[in-house]
């Protein structure tokens, strides 16, 4: 695997051809092993049939005369020992008792030599330092003179070489085989692999040359590329809502801070001409004011843009009691209340517990007692309140001038200020609040309070 950007890449054509040769090299091993057992049992029982002629041979020269019994070799039986060129035959010819007739007389006996041993038997035995097979075959020979039958066992045996080598040819052929086989299946595989691989290159392609923002074309491909392609298009669609968000943002601090900059510089600039050191601290007053309102204006703005949804950012949530949150956000709003001579005050229940993110809620209540006082006037009357109804809701009312109908459904958008309005402010107090409530999916309402002001409530719903 590529270990980094300049390091080696992996081929994904030779992973599949690697996966599929090493199971087949692991199957043509298996499979030889299997072969070579069968080709071997096949070589002992040819062999095997081939021992017990040779002592059938050997057994049709025995003949009795008087007792005395006489072994003669057919020259069959001696072309059968000679042919065996790869291997070494022994034989031997011993009566009931042991005694030998004929042959290596140092040749194991049978396995079994009384009166229920079996005719025929098959055995494998150690004979001078080496493995042998060694057939048993026990017979009866009749006396020609005495007419009694005398029993007779003639032993053959063979060193394995031959077998060994007619397992070794055989598994050769079969080898030989089936490596052809699998060369020809791995050459029909690697094509298949390439062409499988096609409609991936052909994907490569069409994101190469798309034009920026078109989703990616799911006709024509295969199945397993669809979930592939959907994720693409996905993944590039959040990726032009992250664009689109960042432009917004530059666009409107731009947009927003060119003002409050040209203002600021007018002041500095006023301030240096002046000779006076009153006039020059009215300036310099002035100019403060003009630094704080751009500065509450590029926190609103970070605050509105890391509040978009197309951020891409998450947002924990947690169990939060916004009727505990409100008495403490309108406690740390006193003392602006007081220098505006406000009257600030809470009322409601005194636990409304909601699912939603404390900090984004807190800055909800900040930027709607922000409003609130801004716009509402001196000697207003100002009220926070956890209401619980059928939702929880929070409400923020005033005793100010209102908003008129009309504008209702205005100050909610961004920047958007009402006509005639010279209060200090940016115009994105509403939208943080709107975006903030959007985020834990509550409902907005703006009417006109009891006291005469405006009254913005928001209603959360259940867990």
């Amino acid at each position: 695997m590529a270990s980094g950007s300049g390091g080696p890449r992996s081929s994904l054509r030779l992973r599949l051809l690697w996966g599929l040769l090493l199971p087949l090299l692991l199957l043509l091993s298996l499979d030889a092993w299997l072969t070579y057992r069968r080709s071997l049992a096949g070589a002992n029982a040819a062999f095997d049939r081939m021992l017990h002629t040779s002592a059938r041979a050997i057994a049709n020269g025995i003949s009795s005369h008087g007792g005395d019994v006489r072994v003669d070799i057919p020259y069959f039986a001696l072309q059968m020992f000679e042919s065996n060129a790869a291997g070494k035959v022994f034989y031997r010819v011993s009566d009931a008792r042991g005694k030998l007739l004929t042959g290596y007389g140092d040749l194991p006996p049978p396995a079994r030599r009384g009166a229920g041993a079996p005719a025929l038997q098959f055995s494998d035995a150690d004979y001078l330092g080496e493995d042998v097979r060694l057939v048993s075959l026990r017979l009866s020979v009749r006396d020609m003179l005495t007419l009694r039958d005398l029993d007779v066992w003639v032993q053959v045996a063979e060193t394995p070489e031959s077998r060994r080598e007619l397992a070794r040819s055989l598994l050769l052929g079969s080898l030989l085989q089936e490596i052809l086989l699998v060369l020809t299946l791995l050459l029909i595989v690697s094509l298949a692999v390439s062409r499988g691989l096609r409609p991936l290159r052909w994907l490569s392609e069409q994101m190469a040359s798309r034009p920026q923002g078109e989703p990616l074309p799911r006709a024509g491909l295969p199945s397993e590329l669809i979930p592939l392609v959907d994720a693409l298009n996905l993944h590039d669609e959040r990726l032009q809502r992250l664009l689109a968000a960042r432009r917004r943002f530059i666009d409107d601090a731009a947009h927003q801070l060119k003002t409050p900059l040209a203002v600021m510089q007018a002041h500095a600039e006023l301030a240096l001409r002046e000779d006076d050191a009153g006039a020059q601290r009215q300036q310099l007053l002035r100019l403060l004011a003009s630094l704080r309102q751009a500065g509450h204006m590029v926190g609103q703005l970070l605050q509105m843009s890391r509040l978009e949804p197309d951020n891409g950012q998450a947002i924990e949530m947690e169990t939060v009691d916004v009727a505990a949150l409100a008495r403490e956000v309108a406690l740390e709003w006193a003392a602006a209340a007081h220098e505006r001579r406000a009257d600030l005050a809470y009322e409601g229940v005194q636990a409304l517990p909601v699912w939603g993110n404390r900090a984004l809620l807190r800055e909800l209540l900040n930027n709607l007692l922000d409003n609130a006082l801004r716009y509402a006037g001196r000697d207003a009357v100002v009220t926070v309140a956890a209401v619980d109804m059928p939702d929880a809701c929070l409400q923020v009312r005033d005793s100010g001038p209102g908003i008129p109908e009309a504008e209702r459904d205005k100050v909610w958008l961004r920047f958007y200020r009402p006509a005639g309005e010279r209060s200090e402010g940016s115009g994105l107090g509403l939208a943080i609040v709107r975006e903030i409530a959007a985020r834990h999916g509550a409902r907005l309402s703006l009417d006109q309070a009891d006291e005469g002001g405006a009254r913005v409530s928001v209603y959360f719903p259940r867990n």
